[in-house]
């Protein structure tokens, strides 16, 4: 098991010095389906999460780096080719924090330029996979001043880099299902950072779509951060945490065994369990929207009447990912067109799928 002490950098004046260059990595976004809400101190999770690893939504990342002599990490930001200011004291929180097990950083003056596959302010939290992005830009640099370190040791401290820029950015890195979070039923589990799992999915789960029905595409009234905050001293937060335990548990027998409607009953209370500790906190707050509950009802009925194993999930928002296996993407993608798009601002939504985790593109 790697600790935290393992991922401290460590210079070796005998390799040869790295004055300039550049990487482009893309980074996928991840849906929880049994969710992580609430964390301790330096970005640790109060409870594991397993995750989906989506194919179509990611951050594409492009690190050009030059050695610099001011002994100050020094860097600038680009949006889609323009510069984003109001974005930079998000990375100087970022890079103060991954500092101690990055000591080169000094050395170098980076531009970073992003792009997201998926529209701007669609309602799609890019946190994730932007933070996954620029870990394993990072993470090729290191690999370059040190090409020893192995393939294994790159994933596990990029993971643990992009957790320290957010959390559920630690599950981009690899695919298909992952955990992050210590569970005594995943080996090599670690709260510092996601692991693929270790055991075989049931064929039936290794093409599952994720079809993202975007219902508000405003910022949230509450963070996450200010919502995982509200788990200190909830009444039902210990239940909580004991509850995600055993529902990981389950998830993990209901993957291998290819049970769908256990699938179905459990990702879903999973999606309610975590507004339900939004709805119940001090202060109080509600993300879902009218027409996220329409959209539930009506998924909820289309089940029933069609006995087609369509679910959803919720993350932190008003938005509905609908889950279904694909051998009846057919039926549901018509349901959702006739359906559901309607209570989507402007008929948006995006089609998505179990992907493989991050890709080097330069």
């Amino acid at each position: 098991m790697i600790n935290e002490a393992d991922f401290i950098y460590k210079e070796n004046n005998e390799l040869p010095v790295v004055n300039e260059g550049i990487f482009t990595w893309s980074s996928p976004s991840n849906i929880a389906l049994v969710k992580y809400w609430g964390k301790k101190d330096n970005q640790i999770p109060a409870n594991p999460s397993l995750s989906f690893t989506l194919s179509n939504c990611k951050t594409i990342t492009t690190l050009k780096f030059e050695r610099n002599t001011t002994g100050e990490l020094t860097f600038d930001f680009f949006f889609e080719g323009k510069p984003k200011e109001d974005f930079k004291p998000k990375l100087k929180k970022f890079f103060s924090r991954i500092a101690p097990y990055c000591s080169y950083l000094q050395d170098y003056h980076f531009v970073i330029d992003s792009q997201n596959t998926f529209p701007h302010s669609s309602g799609i939290a890019s946190s994730a996979s932007g933070m996954a992005a620029l870990a394993m830009n990072i993470m090729s640099l290191e690999r370059l001043l040190q090409p020893s370190i192995t393939d294994e040791y790159f994933d596990k401290k990029a993971s643990f880099l992009a957790r320290l820029g957010s959390g559920s950015a630690s599950r981009s890195i690899n695919g298909e299902v992952v955990v992050w979070g210590v569970h005594n039923e995943i080996k090599g589990s670690s709260d510092l950072y996601a692991v693929s799992v270790d055991f075989e999915i049931h064929p039936i789960f290794e093409k599952y779509h994720d079809v993202i029905l975007l219902v508000d595409k405003g910022e949230k009234k509450v963070s996450s951060t200010l919502g995982h905050d509200l788990m200190i001293g909830h009444p039902f937060a210990q239940k909580r945490f004991e509850q995600a335990h055993t529902n990981l548990s389950k998830l993990k027998s209901i993957l291998q065994n290819g049970d769908v409607n256990g699938f179905v009953a459990l990702v879903e209370s999973e999606a309610l369990t975590l507004h339900a500790m939004m709805m119940t906190s001090m202060p109080y707050f509600i993300l879902m929207k009218p027409n996220t509950l329409e959209i539930i009802e009506r998924i909820w009925k289309f089940r029933s009447t069609h006995n087609i194993p369509v679910c959803f999930t919720l993350d932190a928002g008003a938005n509905v990912h609908v889950l279904f296996p694909d051998n009846v993407k057919e039926e549901v993608m018509i349901f959702i067109e006739n359906e559901l798009a309607i209570f989507c601002q402007n008929n948006h939504y995006i089609k998505d799928e179990i992907g493989k985790g991050s890709l080097l593109i330069k």
